[in-house]
C-alpha cells in the first residue's frame, strides 16, 4: 500500500477556507483520513511532515497531498470541485502528433498545459512524489505508464512523439552535464539501467521532440535537462504521459491536471493526433473525461450495506463524496469524477456511500445464531497426511501455485497430452508466473534442481493446491488439494517410493490398487495409476531421464502424486 509524505501547512492550505477557520488537530486529521482509507503513521512536529499510509490501491488519485485534500474538501463543502477543462469543446491551440510505428512499441500519449501556479518547494515535492508513485505502482514500474514534466515557455508546438535510432540524436539527460545518445543513456544513466529493459527488443526508441527539434524526453526513461528540469518559481508547465494502456494514460494525466488545478493553475487541453485508431478515436483531446452515467438499482446499495436508506440519503452521500448523481424512481444514476475510474460493481458505489456517511452511522446488529468453527474434513485429512509424511522421513516444501508453461508442460514432456492441459493467466506480467500448476511434481523438481549440494538421499513432499482445467465448472477450471512426494538419490527406485505410498494409504485406511499407465514424464513400465474404489486418484513412477536432464537433476528420482479430494471421496 502506498505511503506518502505531505507538508502540514501545504495540506491545510489545499483543504480550503472551511478547514482553515480552525486549527487542524491530529485527532481531526485522523478522523478526516477515514474518508480516504488513510492512516497517520508519523508526524514530525519540527518539519511539519505527515506520513500517511493509504489502504486503497484502486484510488491513485489519492496518492498525493492534493488528492487527499480534494476528497476531504469535497466532503466538507458537500459538493465536488468543478474542472471546466474537461468539458471544453473548443479546438485545442496545441497539438501533439504520434508517429505510426509507435503502435508496436509504446503506442499512447496524453498531454496538457498548466499555467499560473508558481511552483513552491512543497508543491515541487508533491509533483515529484506523485509522479514516482503513479509511475512505479499504478504504472507497473513505468511499463504501462510514465510521466514527464517540462518548462512550457521553451517548447515550440506542435510536439512530435516518434521513434529514432539509438545513436541518431544527442541530448543532456536529467542528472548529467554532457549530451548523450539514447544508447549511452540506456547503458550508463541510473534510470536507463533501471528501466531500460522496457525498451528491450526494439531497434528504435521513443522520443518526444518539439517543432524546433529540441528533445523533451526519452520515454519512459528520462527527461532532457534543458526542458524537463522543473524549478521552484516556474509558472508554466507541460505535463505528458506515455504508456501501453490508453485508459491508464488518460487517467494518469487527469490526476496530474486536477492536482495542478487545485493549486491554482489554469489547465489547457492538448489535441493528440494518432495515425491509427484508438479506443477514443484518432484525435483525443486531453485531459479526457471518459466518465459515463451508470444506473444502479437503489436496492443493490441497500442490500450491500444491510440498512434501508432513502434516495435523498444515498444521493447526498454520493454527491458529497465527489459523484455526480441523479435519482429516478427506484434507481440512481451515478457518474464518477474524471480523475477516478475504479467502480467495477455496485458494491464499489455502496462502499463509497458507507465511507461518506461514516461507518459509525450504521447501527450494529448482533449475530442471531451462535456457531462454533472447526476444521473441514479436507483440512483434517491434509494435516494427518503431513504428520505421516514427516514421520516417514520426508521434509515439507511450500512452493508457488503460479509457474510457467515451460516448467509445467515442456520440461515434463507432457505437451500435447491430457497431462499438459493447464490454466494460463491472461495478460500475465511475467512468463515466469503465467500459468497455474496442474501438478506439484514440477515444483518439487525445481527444489531438487537447486539442492545438488545437499547430502543425499533427498525426501521431499508438499501438500498444496493445483488448478485443473474443467469445462463443466463455472470458471472453466477447479482447484483441488494434492499431495506430491519425491525421493532422489543414486539408488532411488520404484519400490522405494511405492513402499512410502503403501504405508501412507494403509494408515489413512484407503485400500488401493496400481494399474499400468503410459505417462510421458515417467519411464515406460515404471509408472502406475493409483486407483481407489475404481476411481483414479493419482500417479506414481520413476521420472524419465529426459525430464531429469531438463531440470538438471543429477540423481535418479521417483515420485508419486495423488488428489486428496478424491482420496476423501473414496474413504
Amino acid at each position: 500500500m502506498p505511503t506518502i509524505s505531505i507538508d502540514r501547512k501545504d495540506f491545510q492550505t489545499l483543504l480550503g477556507p472551511l478547514a482553515q477557520d480552525r486549527p487542524m488537530t491530529t485527532e481531526q486529521l485522523e478522523s478526516w483520513l477515514q474518508l480516504v482509507k488513510g492512516e497517520l503513521k508519523d508526524y514530525d512536529s519540527e518539519t511539519g511532515e505527515l506520513r500517511i499510509e493509504l489502504q486503497d490501491s484502486n484510488r491513485p488519485d489519492l496518492w498525493s497531498c492534493e488528492g487527499i485534500a480534494r476528497q476531504i474538501r469535497t466532503k466538507l463543502t458537500g459538493a465536488p470541485s468543478g474542472y471546466p477543462f474537461f468539458r471544453t469543446k473548443n479546438r485545442s491551440v496545441r497539438r501533439l502528433t504520434v508517429a505510426s510505428d509507435l503502435q508496436h512499441v509504446r503506442p499512447y500519449v496524453a498531454a496538457c498545459t498548466a499555467v499560473g501556479y508558481e511552483v513552491t518547494t512543497a508543491g515541487l515535492a508533491q509533483l515529484i512524489q506523485v509522479q514516482e508513485k503513479l509511475a512505479d505502482i499504478f504504472g507497473h514500474k513505468r511499463r504501462t505508464v510514465s510521466i514527464g514534466l517540462y518548462r512550457l515557455p521553451a517548447i515550440v508546438f506542435p510536439i512530435t512523439y516518434t521513434l529514432v535510432k539509438p545513436d541518431e540524436v544527442r541530448f543532456t539527460p536529467l542528472g548529467f552535464d554532457e549530451k548523450m545518445t539514447p544508447r549511452e543513456i540506456l547503458a550508463v544513466h541510473p534510470k536507463g539501467l533501471e528501466y531500460g529493459s522496457i525498451l528491450t527488443g526494439h531497434d528504435r526508441v521513443p522520443l518526444l521532440l518539439d517543432t524546433d527539434g529540441h528533445v523533451l524526453s526519452l520515454p519512459p526513461i528520462i527527461n532532457s535537462r534543458e526542458l524537463g528540469e522543473i524549478h521552484v518559481g516556474d509558472r508554466e508547465l507541460l505535463i505528458e504521459v506515455t504508456g501501453t494502456d490508453l485508459r491508464m494514460v488518460l487517467l494518469t494525466l487527469n490526476i496530474m491536471a486536477v492536482n495542478l488545478a487545485d493549486r491554482g493553475a489554469a489547465v489547457d487541453t492538448v489535441d493528440i493526433e494518432y495515425p491509427y485508431e484508438t479506443e477514443f478515436g484518432k484525435t483525443v483531446r486531453a485531459p479526457y473525461n471518459f466518465g459515463t452515467p451508470r444506473a444502479l438499482p437503489m436496492r443493490s446499495i441497500e442490500s450491500a450495506l444491510g440498512q434501508s436508506l432513502d434516495a435523498e440519503e444515498i444521493h447526498a452521500a454520493l454527491v458529497s463524496y465527489g459523484y455526480e448523481a441523479a435519482v429516478s424512481r427506484d434507481k440512481i444514476s451515478v457518474t464518477l469524477p474524471p480523475y477516478r475510474n475504479d467502480v467495477m460493481h455496485p458494491v464499489d458505489v455502496a462502499e463509497d456511500v458507507a465511507i461518506s456517511r461514516g461507518y459509525g452511522s450504521f447501527v450494529p446488529i448482533m449475530p442471531a445464531e451462535f456457531t462454533v468453527g472447526g476444521l473441514s474434513r479436507l483440512e483434517q485429512v491434509s494435516d494427518r497426511i503431513r504428520h505421516l509424511m514427516v514421520g516417514c522421513g520426508f521434509q515439507e516444501m511450500m512452493t508457488n501455485l503460479l509457474s510457467s508453461r515451460l516448467e509445467l508442460v515442456d520440461r515434463m514432456r507432457v505437451s500435447g497430452t491430457p497431462w499438459g492441459n493447464v490454466v494460463e493467466v491472461d495478460n500475465a506480467m511475467a512468463q515466469t508466473y503465467s500459468t497455474l500448476r496442474q501438478s506439484i511434481v514440477p515444483s518439487l523438481l525445481r527444489v531438487e534442481s537447486v539442492s545438488t549440494r545437499s547430502f543425499y538421499p533427498h525426501r521431499l513432499f508438499e501438500v498444496g493446491e493445483v488448478a485443473i482445467p474443467d469445462t463443466t465448472h463455472d470458471l472453466g477450471s477447479r482447484t483441488v488439494l494434492s499431495l506430491s512426494a519425491v525421493i532422489a538419490h543414486a539408488a532411488a527406485n520404484f519400490s522405494e517410493i511405492h513402499s512410502t505410498l503403501d504405508l501412507l494409504l494403509y494408515y489413512l485406511g484407503a485400500p488401493y490398487t496400481l494399474e499400468p499407465v503410459n505417462h510421458p514424464s515417467f519411464l515406460d513400465g515404471r509408472a502406475g495409476e493409483i486407483v481407489l474404489n475404481g476411481q483414479p486418484i493419482g500417479v506414481i513412477g520413476e521420472v524419465h531421464p529426459e525430464v531429469l536432464e531438463q531440470w538438471q537433476v543429477t540423481m535418479p528420482t521417483v515420485v508419486f502424486e495423488l488428489t486428496i479430494d478424491r482420496l476423501i471421496e473414496g474413504t
